[in-house]
């Protein structure tokens, strides 16, 4: 395999994501599965740049600033045991006490019983009872089913959980794996409609539908589908040009802007090319939209000897597997949330793409493996 290339804005959004606080980077580039030296090189380069030094604070500046800095402490710390505990909130005391004394290396317990509203003396009185084997065995297993199913963006339903933890090389039947899961309140969220962004009004070139819906391809850079979709933020909408190659399920390229012009589609378009240098003859399938019927755009493919294949008018189940991959996406990664800012939601489109789906999500239509490990496996044409 050759060595990968990177496009200006996949470093961009990997040194936006690094440089959040919420890991290391050294975490951060195993996250992405390049080197740390890679990641510490691309911060130098496109990081934010350094301010001067602040002026020197009074002290009545500086006790109010360490107040503030505590009570952050505080509200940092009750947030992420909220985000952790989840479902716990939902269930019965034992449940939660089983929470605290899992995280009491990571948590204050006083704070932990605090957000989970119950009393310090009860949680110890708690862990003086003997448990039996079988309930140990399960509290470490709906520990594991919880991670798995908090990792995938509360996604995983109990066969994809129960193929991850056969994966980590946990024996456990898949039904007792079902019902831990119906017993704690671990459901997998359900999808809403979006609208569509397709502007098929265009008196441009329609290419022939190639594809015709023919998505099990089965090896890398065979045939690719385009599309774009939005996400909706507190300053308005974020628009997602992808790529995604139908052999392997990985997205292949990318990009993000504030508008749908077809400068977006093409930078996902030289990001897949440059990431992946296809052989001529690859299948580029999308709709019919203005962005990918212009002539830049099909210059672009006939350039790379690629072959358009576009849509039929209207018909979305044309591009099924893209309109697939927006669905779950949006599921994931939103649901019924809005991000607050465009370079929010671009830290988190960018972490759910190049450190979750490529990389770790199971893929049905794989047998239960991920993009990037099913393309290492396969290769390409």
């Amino acid at each position: 395999m050759s060595q990968r290339s990177f496009a200006d804005e996949f470093k961009t959004e990997a040194v936006r994501l690094a440089t959040s606080g919420e890991k290391s980077i050294a975490q951060t580039a195993r996250d992405l599965g390049i080197s740390a030296d890679t990641l510490y090189t691309w911060v130098r380069l496109f990081g934010p740049a350094k301010e001067g030094e602040p002026e020197p604070l009074s002290p009545d500046e500086r006790s109010e600033l360490i107040r503030l800095r505590r009570e952050n402490r505080r509200l940092q710390e009750e947030r992420d045991i909220l985000k952790k505990a989840g479902g716990y909130l939902l269930e019965g005391t034992a449940m939660r006490y089983q929470f605290i004394r899992e995280h009491r290396e990571q948590f204050r317990i006083g704070t932990m019983c605090k957000v989970l509203g119950v009393s310090r003396s009860g949680y110890h009185a708690w862990l003086e009872r003997p448990q039996s084997k079988r309930s140990q065995e399960n509290a470490q297993l709906l520990k594991e089913i919880r991670e798995i199913h908090q990792e995938s963006y509360q996604a995983y339903g109990s066969p994809r959980v129960h193929a991850e933890l056969r994966r980590r090389g946990r024996n456990c039947g898949r039904h007792r794996v079902a019902r831990l899961m119906r017993c704690n309140g671990l459901t997998v969220r359900h999808r809403r409609r979006y609208r569509v962004t397709t502007d098929s009004r265009h008196n441009l070139p329609v290419a022939e539908n190639l594809l015709s819906r023919h998505f099990e391809v089965g090896v890398a850079n065979r045939a690719w589908v385009a599309d774009i979709t939005y996400v909706p933020t507190g300053e308005g909408w974020l628009y997602l040009a992808t790529v995604l190659d139908l052999g392997t399920r990985q997205v292949v390229g990318w990009s993000m802007g504030t508008t749908m012009e077809r400068g977006l589609v093409i930078r996902a378009l030289e990001m897949a090319i440059s990431g992946c240098q296809p052989a001529p003859g690859l299948i580029h399938h999308s709709d019919r939209g203005s962005q990918y019927a212009s002539h830049d755009y099909q210059r672009l493919l006939k350039e790379h000897g690629m072959l358009p294949s576009m849509s039929r008018k209207g018909d979305c189940w044309d591009n099924a597997v893209m309109e697939s991959f927006f669905h779950t996406l949006k599921t994931e990664l939103i649901g019924n949330r809005v991000f607050r800012t465009r370079g929010e939601a671009r830290v988190e489109i960018f972490r759910y793409i190049e450190t979750w789906y490529n990389r770790k999500r199971l893929h049905s239509a794989l047998g239960y493996m991920a993009p990037d490990e099913y393309e290492s496996l396969v290769g390409a044409v």
